[in-house]
């Protein structure tokens, strides 16, 4: 597999048996496996010592989604928090997973019916198609909503002229094909470009801005202006950082925000070099979550599937798992 390389998204949630029905009833998803982490080096790396997990892996597409519910905390380690009941898409602790779907009206009338029925809360007024004076995006459908712990979602649909070869294939029965990117809300768009192409060797493959109508009605914002650039790897999901103007108006992720905490994601990106990583993090403005790389005891590495990772914060505090095996 060519790297870097996203191998999973995830984050933190209440009840990781109830959510992941959600997903796999309403999304798609398809069940992979269960993993009881007890303590040891993985619980160290993610900054939560000596901490009873649970990681359920789950399967879209070609794409796994990875949630953690922290079981039992380790000593002195302060309970997580919810998700800022007021949270906005500007604000830097956002960051949702886009699940590209074949059919936007069939995806969305079961999400739809649970936000009327006050089981989910919406974040778009309805899906909205992107303007034709905004040829980037010019045809795209695109609705935002929040899962039932809080975590935002978009289901976006391309037109037949946008989007990877991969998302205009013949697909299977669910509407859900897979995990497009994960998008990160960002203070500094050159800042956030430096870290992930030259630290993390990720590549640029489109930047734009949206505005207008139809970003209010998406955003569930007035006036928006957002910038929009697009990192990719090789092969596989991307990451997205959306620059929202005026910066002024986003707030900052809090500083204690971690792995125990229901607004926590992570993407576990497999890299070739940990060391130079770790050496330069700081150098592009983020910084490091575990004590430095971590070498995994054997039965954690097989089951997790890679022997060695680093745990960083990029410029804006949201979290990536770095792994090699």
């Amino acid at each position: 597999m060519p790297q870097p390389h996203i191998s999973s998204i995830g984050f933190t949630c209440s009840n990781s048996d109830a959510i992941a029905t959600f997903y796999e009833q309403h999304l798609g998803c398809e069940l992979l496996e269960t993993l009881l982490i007890d303590g040891g080096s993985y619980s160290q790396l993610i900054g939560l010592p000596n901490s009873q997990l649970k990681l359920v892996r789950l399967r879209l597409g070609e794409e796994t989604l990875e949630l953690t519910e922290v079981q039992t905390l380790g000593a002195g380690l302060n309970p997580g928090r919810a998700i800022p009941p007021d949270s906005r898409s500007c604000d830097l602790w956002f960051q949702h997973i886009c699940i590209v779907v074949d059919d936007m009206a069939s995806a969305a009338a079961p999400i739809n019916r649970l936000i009327a029925n006050g089981e989910l809360q919406t974040i778009s007024s309805a899906p909205q198609t992107l303007p034709s004076w905004n040829t980037a995006a010019a045809g795209i459908q695109a609705f935002k909503f929040h899962d039932p712990d809080g975590h935002c979602l978009e289901l976006l649909q391309f037109p037949a002229d946008k989007g990877e070869p991969r998302w205009h294939r013949q697909q299977q029965s669910t509407p859900c094909l897979g995990i497009d990117h994960s998008a990160i809300a960002v203070a500094d768009t050159p800042r956030s470009c430096r870290f992930y192409e030259q630290l993390l060797g990720l590549r640029l493959s489109g930047d734009g801005v949206n505005s207008g109508m139809e970003q209010d009605r998406l955003d569930g914002l007035d006036n928006t202006s957002v910038r929009i650039t697009s990192h990719r790897c090789p092969e596989g999901a991307g990451i997205e950082c959306l620059n929202y103007q005026p910066t002024a108006a986003c707030r900052p992720m809090d500083s204690d925000q971690n792995a125990a905490d229901l607004a926590h994601w992570q993407i576990r990106l497999r890299v070739n070099d940990l060391i130079g990583i770790a050496a330069e993090v700081e150098t592009y403005g983020g910084s490091l979550v575990s004590p430095g790389i971590m070498n995994l005891d054997e039965m954690q590495a097989k089951a997790l599937g890679f022997a060695q990772a680093l745990q960083i914060r990029d410029p804006d505090g949201h979290q990536l798992q770095l792994v090699c095996s």
